[in-house]
């Protein structure tokens, strides 16, 4: 989501704009918080937060803030595209947890972002900052890798026109370095991350491509180091990121 894209002096702009302040981590947000994200005036926000209870978009919460609203959560589950996405990975995401009893994730791009969609872990899992609809930066993340390896140009300089801030020390924050880690996802078709997103945790990814090879989403599995070896589980994931483009491209076929 892109501030810059909207004007503020429109009112499906300031509600847009304020429906996307609110994050994934976020349980109750106040008054204040919210002025200070959207950078709305009192009466603005007052006014766009009341249109938005008003039909059950955005909902008050006990502790005197504000969240999203059931409403918006029902009107998401109708975007045909993520949830036919999600309709035929579920079982192979299944597969894979069944295969490595760690996390399994499945995201998609969103700018220079990649969105988590899908989120699968046991009791124990490790400590991640990834969360369903969350976003990380596409350069940190082996899914964000597997997708940016597989995506245009355009997007990969927009990725480093943005700027690779380092989310830990091992981050990759060169472009020439992520130049040649994204070659060598394309050639072997999976992602790998050693802590560049945060601390304790390696994960492999692979890309869910489509007809003409361009990535739809990408599947990883995400573990705790230092036990977690992610090599080990790279042609399980390659064979599910492979077997969900094969059942996306067969319910397309049936349509």
């Amino acid at each position: 989501m892109r501030n810059d894209n909207y004007d503020r002096t429109k009112v499906l702009d300031k509600a847009v704009l304020l429906l996307f302040s609110f994050t994934a981590e976020d349980h109750s947000v106040s008054f204040s918080e919210l002025m200070e994200r959207t950078g709305f005036p009192r009466a603005t926000l007052h006014r766009t937060l009341s249109d938005l209870v008003a039909v059950n978009l955005v909902e008050r919460t006990p502790e005197r803030g504000y969240r999203l609203g059931r409403d918006l959560f029902q009107l998401g589950l109708r975007v045909f595209n993520e949830r036919k996405l999600l309709e035929v990975a579920t079982p192979f995401m299944e597969d894979v947890y069944e295969r490595t009893h760690q996390t399994v994730h499945l995201g998609i791009v969103d700018h220079t972002d990649v969105v988590y969609v899908a989120k699968i872990g046991g009791h124990r899992q490790a400590v991640m900052p990834s969360r369903v609809g969350g976003r990380m930066p596409l350069y940190c993340t082996a899914v964000g890798k597997a997708l940016l390896a597989h995506s245009s140009d355009e997007l990969l300089d927009r990725v480093l026109r943005e700027g690779l801030e380092p989310r830990t020390g091992r981050t990759v924050v060169s472009a020439h370095a992520l130049r040649q880690q994204l070659a060598t996802v394309a050639a072997a078709g999976v992602a790998y991350e050693y802590e560049e997103s945060a601390r304790g945790i390696a994960c492999v990814a692979a890309p869910v491509l489509d007809r003409g090879n361009a990535p739809i989403a990408a599947i990883s599995v995400t573990g705790p180091l230092p036990g977690f070896r992610p090599e080990r589980h790279s042609r399980a994931i390659r064979i599910a990121a492979a077997s969900i483009a094969a059942a996306l491209r067969s319910s397309e076929n049936r349509q």
